[in-house]
Parts: structure tokens; C-alpha cells; sequence
């Protein structure tokens, strides 16, 4: 599960405070307030104070008319290619979901929640809507639009393998209602029939389980390089120390084994969703 946004202004990354800097670097060589050069860019005063704190992610309009006014040298350009904030996300998701794009294969084991990649627009939003401290309307549709748009992944990256482990009990929890927990049920099988999506169902009864120690992700970078992702309560942890990716690999396998296959998974879902 991709983690949340956990308010409305995402904490600033460090590619957003260093493009701030060096936009407040050229303003003050212009010798322009804040007040002064917002009109020249088409936006309001608190928007440049935000920009320049590196608290709001600047749009390419504000990015191309600021090289413009400001005379930048294609700085400002260059700077705004290593910007990392993505809305909806939270602030220690960033680089996974950033690895995510450039991935050879991504797999995931989840206990807790249904992955978000997988997740129907009607249960990303029951998840979205229980989560303490209530989010306002706006955080909600936020927070789905950015869990839709990561899932254009699986069609985007055919040549990218996905594979997913989830137990059966996260299907009969039937998060948001009945019908909810029905429709993404059919979601996770339109993903399962693509070719490079494998989806194994962890079964309730399963004496000997590999993954007793919680949810993890598993990542292989463009270089063939495996990295692993795993959260907390408030944090995640994007783990590189060869050692420990190395178990969770190991622990993964196990798992792939220990679950049912994609063929007998299929016909579980279908058994839970009410086919005849």
C-alpha cells in the first residue's frame, strides 16, 4: 500500500528547498520582493513565499515565466527537473514510487490492506476516508487521484514484472461494504489477466508462513540492483543493505511457493466475489 499524504501541504523534500533557494537567489539578484515579482509570473505572493520554502511543488507555467522574468540561465529549468513532491503521497514514499517508474520487477506482500496499485477507486477512498485524523473531502479525492494514476503503471511498463502476494482475510474484512470488497475483487482480476502481473492469494489455513514478520516490497532496479521497501505506523524505510534484501528475497520466494498459485488464486476470488 502506497502510504499517505497525512495533510493537506506534504512535507517539503529536499529537491523542493534547493529549487526554493535558488529562486530566491535570482529574485534577490533582480532585486524584486517577493511582492514584486509574483504579478510578473501570474501568481499570488504567498504562492512565491511557498515556492521559495520549498512547502509547494511550482507548476511549468510559474517554472518557464520565472526563467523568463528572472533572467535564470536555464537554471531554474535544470533545478526543476530533480523536483520529487508528488501530491497525495507522503513524504517518505516519494523515492519508492520514483524507483517504482524505472522498475524491472516490483513485488509485494501484503497483511494488512489491499496493495495499492491493486486497489478499486471505491476502496482506496473507504481506506482513505477511515484514516485518523479524518482528512477534509479534498485530501480524500487528492490522495485517490494520486493511487489511480500510480496504477497506470501496470499498463504503461508491459515489460516491467509485477507479482503480488495478499492473504484471503484482507478480501473477507470487506473494507467500505460488501459490494466495495465485490468490486475490488474484480479490479485485482482485470490486473491478474495482464501478462506481466502474477496475483497469489496467501489462504486463511497456512501452517508454515514465510512472511510472519509483515508487508514488505521488493524492487529491481534498471541496474539489477534489489532494493526493499517497508512502514511503519508514521515512517517507511527504503532499505538498500544487501544482507537484509537479500532475507527478504528469500522470504519472498518462500512465499511464492507457500501461496496458491495464479490459477488456483483466480478461482478463489471468483469464489469470494459470488460467481456461480
Amino acid at each position: 500500500m502506497a502510504p499517505l499524504a497525512t495533510s493537506g501541504e506534504p512535507e517539503p523534500s529536499d529537491s523542493l528547498r534547493t529549487f526554493g533557494a535558488v529562486l530566491k537567489t535570482f529574485r534577490e539578484r533582480a532585486g524584486l520582493t517577493q511582492e514584486q515579482l509574483a504579478p510578473l509570473l501570474g501568481y499570488a505572493p504567498p504562492t512565491v513565499a511557498a515556492v521559495e520554502q520549498g512547502r509547494r511543488l511550482p507548476q511549468r507555467d510559474f517554472i518557464d515565466k520565472a526563467e523568463e522574468v528572472l533572467d535564470a540561465f536555464g537554471t531554474l529549468r535544470a533545478a526543476a527537473r530533480h523536483l520529487s513532491r508528488r501530491p497525495g503521497l507522503a513524504a517518505w514514499f516519494r523515492e519508492w514510487a520514483r524507483l517504482e517508474e524505472e522498475a524491472l520487477n516490483l513485488w509485494t506482500y501484503e497483511c494488512r490492506v489491499i496493495p495499492g496499485l491493486l486497489q478499486s477507486e471505491g476502496y482506496a477512498r473507504a481506506v482513505f476516508e477511515d484514516d485518523i485524523p479524518a482528512p477534509s473531502d479534498a485530501e480524500v479525492e487528492e490522495r485517490v487521484a494520486a493511487r489511480l494514476k500510480r496504477q497506470k503503471l501496470l499498463l504503461e511498463r508491459p515489460n516491467t514484472g509485477y507479482s503480488f502476494i495478499i492473504e484471503e482475510s484482507l478480501f473477507l474484512r470487506e473494507t467500505g461494504t460488501a459490494q466495495v470488497s465485490r468490486e475490488v475483487i474484480t479490479h485485482i482480476l482485470r490486473a491478474s489477466a495482464l501478462r506481466n502481473v502474477d496475483v497469489q492469494v496467501m489462504p486463511l489455513r497456512r501452517p508454515r508462513h514465510a512472511g510472519l514478520s509483515g508487508p514488505l516490497q521488493l524492487l529491481e532496479t534498471a541496474e539489477n540492483r534489489w532494493l526493499a521497501y517497508t512502514e511503519g505506523q508514521f515512517n517507511g524505510h527504503l532499505n538498500t543493505d544487501p544482507k537484509q534484501v537479500g532475507t527478504m528475497l528469500h522470504r519472498y520466494a518462500k512465499m511464492r511457493s507457500q501461496a496458491l498459485t495464479p490459477e488456483d488464486s483466480v478461482s478463489l476470488l471468483e469464489r469470494l466475489r459470488g460467481d456461480p
